[in-house]
């Protein structure tokens, strides 16, 4: 399952350093506005802690960890709607993600210049925000248009287009996301086919030289702090003395972490595992789904041959010590079909071939 999230902001406030410690890829990550042009792809390990636990019973040859997929894209600055800083090119790179991670600085440091010439994260917020919807207001307007056009033949589906794009416009006209709209299930396609920006769901990340500072900005999305030049001296190190450094630092789970697994809820994904003596792996799912289309996770064909799933809880398979003693004690259920796999399930896949 292949979902991505875009990072987003304004010139200078640490997106580039913060892709570049979240992918371990190096892109430039230069102090001045628009080093950023094509938007880069890394692939990032989700922590789990789960995975390592259920490997330490297991013993398996090979532990696989599920990831999700981050987009560093360059700054965006005011005006970028009509243009400004090759705005249009940005922006549809917003669109191809299916979340927003918008990084907001709040930190300062006279050699780092700032494209407006004062930390205010509040107003860079705004900033971004405005742009992402005076771009949707366009998107809805025109389509208002061709919809205005067509609503003369009569036809039902066209009138109730017109009366879900009113509801979007008036939205944003009020300078609110298209996202805070109540979407009823039979609009979700036609709202789906728009490719609205600010539909996503979004995740603020503040590069923060404070990340014990309150995050109570009554932003209209989940606000992390992190040091994102702290959390660079920390990927700088073995791996192996990571750990031992945040201990001393008085860490317990790094800002990156928590950004990583809190995006990785914010796309709606959900983690199930398998184990063996083979290899023990964390897999990626849409919350929600059922056993047959978790299992077209590990291969598609799974899913036209699924039988029914032999399925245990993460901790109920620790508490018991292994497959083999939770069968004894007749803690690995049967599930059918319809059955809705949760997260932190280990789950054994029966399939007629």
């Amino acid at each position: 399952m292949s979902l991505s999230i875009g990072i987003v902001g304004l010139p200078n406030v640490g997106k580039s350093t913060l892709f570049n410690i979240l992918t371990k890829k190096q892109v430039e990550a230069s102090n001045y506005p628009f080093c950023t042009i094509d938007p880069n792809v890394g692939v990032v390990k989700v922590p789990d802690e789960r995975l390592d636990k259920i490997a330490q019973i297991s013993q398996p040859i090979k532990i696989i960890p599920t990831f999700i997929e981050f987009t560093d894209i360059a700054g965006l600055v005011k005006g970028a709607h009509e243009g400004e800083g090759l705005g249009n090119q940005f922006l549809s790179h917003i669109r191809e993600c299916d979340a927003i991670c918008e990084v907001v600085r709040d930190f300062k440091d006279p050699n780092v210049i700032h494209v407006n010439g004062e930390i205010d994260p509040m107003g860079d917020q705004e900033t971004i925000n405005m742009e992402l919807i005076f771009a949707d207001l366009k998107t809805v307007e025109k389509r208002l248009e061709k919809v205005a056009r067509e609503i003369k033949s009569g036809d039902k589906e066209i009138a109730k287009q017109k009366e879900i794009l009113e509801k979007i416009k008036t939205l944003l006209d009020q300078g609110k996301a298209a996202r805070e709209l109540e979407i009823k299930e039979e609009e979700k396609v036609f709202i789906k086919s728009l490719s609205l920006l600010t539909i996503k769901p979004i995740i603020y990340a503040l590069n923060s030289d404070d990340t014990e500072k309150s995050t109570d900005f009554n932003w209209d999305g989940e606000a992390i702090r992190i040091n994102v030049k702290m959390e660079e001296e920390i990927a700088k190190l073995p791996e192996e003395e990571q750990a031992e450094y945040m201990k001393e630092l008085g860490i317990e789970k790094s800002g990156l972490d928590k950004l990583i697994s809190a995006s990785y809820k914010l796309l709606g994904l959900e983690t199930f595992f398998t184990t063996g003596k083979d290899e023990t792996r964390a897999w990626t799912i849409k919350k929600g789904s059922k056993a047959p289309q978790a299992a077209a996770e590990i291969h598609t064909d799974f899913e036209k041959g699924f039988v029914r799933a032999e399925v245990i809880n993460w901790e109920k398979f620790i508490e018991a010590g292994g497959e083999t003693k939770a069968k004894d004690l007749g803690m690995i259920r049967t599930e059918g079909k319809d059955y809705i796999v949760q997260d932190g399930d280990i789950c054994n896949f029966l399939i007629n071939k």
